[in-house]
């Protein structure tokens, strides 16, 4: 099994920038498409972005040009940096794998989350 923990969240105000990074073991890194996910209270979880295993990227229309998914396959790591942060962008995030194209099968492997806080 692939294990994912993610870390990197916190508190931000508006405007403001955070960098996650999810750490993955156990799996062959390089073969799989990650992803993020995230969950706001009360809300169904809802697709952030995904990068293929040769880097090409794709986003949710509401976090597109803000936030930008990067891998070091070396590292097992992959990263979502987040600009220009809007409350409602509040949630806790999740690292998944594998995230393939369309979503047409859901992720087999998540982390626990990280709680990213936006408010003034």
């Amino acid at each position: 099994q692939m294990h994912l923990v993610e870390s990197g969240g916190g508190s931000v105000q508006p405007g403001g920038s955070l960098n996650l990074s999810c750490s993955a073991s156990g799996r062959p890194f390089e073969n799989y498409a990650m992803g993020w996910f995230r969950q706001a209270p009360g809300k169904d979880r809802e697709f952030v972005g995904r990068i293929s295993p040769n880097g090409v990227t794709t986003y949710a229309e509401s976090v597109k040009d803000r936030f930008a998914i990067s891998r070091d396959n070396a590292a097992m790591m992959v990263y979502l940096q987040m600009n220009n942060l809007k409350p409602e962008d509040t949630a806790t995030y999740y690292c998944a794998a594998p995230v393939v194209s369309g979503l047409a099968r859901a992720p087999e492997y998540w982390g626990p989350g990280t709680q990213v806080i936006v408010s003034s």
